[in-house]
């Protein structure tokens, strides 16, 4: 499918301009000759498809694989437009660093494991098992998936493995619970060495509501699995969803979707400096993500930056956006405006993302143009192409 543009409108920008108004003071407009290009990946009338952050991005050069939910468009009161007995796992996969797209089902390359969003009919469903054979994290064609039953964070999770990026899949395997109360995560992970991988999961709180985020590793190829530690203290409301970067042989970063207790959506910020074993709370990096919150997209460029992408979500006009740090994540600099003023609702964002080897990133998210009056209301999997070289 072949990418195109998509051109923001003056009503548009009229009905966004209340929610990008508490910004502006803080958001750089692009420097001259930033380009910033926006394209649809995956877009169907009658279809809906969001969520690539639950499914992750993978890249080899100028190849990238991403997850994302596709499922039956369905007018419902909730925020989410979708018949979920009808949603499945899907992968987009380009060749030509993101100009265009070919949509690939996960059930037919091997995840045949019922997931969230992953209806499978229960005389088509492979039971979960437990890993028996160590994986080799360092084939240069490798990929880990991991997949959650529930959004409870009791979970059970499940993972996959591939060593053809994605083409096929061996699983699904059982996830063990490692001594939380449950644990259902996405994809957030470094490879250490051939058996040695460290993983930040989401577990259940006590209450086996959603959640909080702890530290994980392996060092047999993922057969056996050891709990490291908490990331912060169990609260009223959430941590989740972590995206995270090394630092170096010893230092992780990672940057965590919270809400608290008051319902306020944030991005919060944990450094270790024992690779794992202990955490710190560090300057939080988004004070607010708007309504229904942004799980973060974290990348440490070749510049050695770290670049954050979230979304601001608001039911009258929805914004991507980044910020960017040159000391490690100990500050962050202004927001910057990547997309908003074409009549996206807050049924929004969930981004992931990548540095290109030409060094722009992309930007991978769900969106829609709902606001719009006579809009299609169908959400759609959008992509954003920019240069972080353009904000120094």
């Amino acid at each position: 499918m072949k990418s195109f543009a998509i051109r923001s409108t003056l009503l548009a920008l009229a009905l966004s301009f209340g929610a990008a108004l508490s910004a502006h003071a803080q958001t750089p407009a692009a420097p001259t000759g930033a380009a910033i290009e926006h394209s649809i990946l995956y877009q169907q009338d009658g279809r809906f498809a969001a969520w690539p952050a639950n499914g992750g991005i993978w890249m080899w050069n100028n190849e990238i694989l991403v997850g994302f939910v596709e499922a039956q468009y369905a007018e419902t009161r909730g925020l989410h437009t979708y018949d979920q007995r009808t949603a499945r796992h899907k992968y987009a996969r380009s060749l030509d660093g993101g100009k265009t797209w070919a949509i690939e089902d996960a059930y037919d390359a091997g995840q045949k494991g019922v997931a969230y969003d992953h209806m499978i009919a229960a005389d088509k469903a492979v039971a979960a098992k437990p890993l028996d054979q160590p994986m080799d994290f360092t084939h240069p064609e490798f990929v880990l998936a991991f997949a959650r039953l529930n959004n409870n964070d009791d979970g059970p999770t499940i993972f996959y493995h591939s060593t053809n990026k994605g083409k096929s899949w061996a699983g699904p395997f059982s996830f063990p619970n490692l001594g939380t109360t449950g644990i259902a995560t996405r994809n957030d992970y470094f490879i250490d060495g051939k058996s040695s991988l460290t993983a930040l999961v989401t577990t259940a709180k006590a209450n086996k509501k959603e959640g909080r985020v702890a530290s994980v590793r392996t060092t047999d190829g993922g057969v056996n699995w050891q709990f490291l530690s908490y990331l912060g203290e169990e609260h009223a409301g959430f941590d989740i969803m972590p995206s995270s970067e090394r630092l170096s042989a010893t230092e992780l970063y990672t940057t965590i979707r919270t809400r608290t207790g008051t319902s306020l959506d944030l991005m919060t910020a944990h450094l270790s400096s024992d690779n794992g074993a202990t955490w710190q709370r560090m300057k939080d990096p988004v004070a607010d993500t708007g309504h229904g919150g942004s799980p973060p997209a974290l990348v440490r460029l070749k510049d050695g930056r770290l670049a954050l992408a979230y979304a601001y979500r608001s039911m009258y006009g929805s914004r991507m956006a980044m910020r960017l740090s040159s000391d490690n994540g100990k500050s962050w600099g202004n927001e910057i405006p990547l997309r908003s003023g074409d009549g996206a609702n807050r049924d929004i964002g969930y981004p992931v993302m990548a540095q290109r080897p030409d060094g722009k990133l992309i930007l991978i998210y769900y969106w829609n143009n709902a606001v719009q009056p006579g809009a299609k209301p169908f959400r759609y999997i959008a992509a954003t192409v920019f240069d972080p070289a353009a904000w120094k």
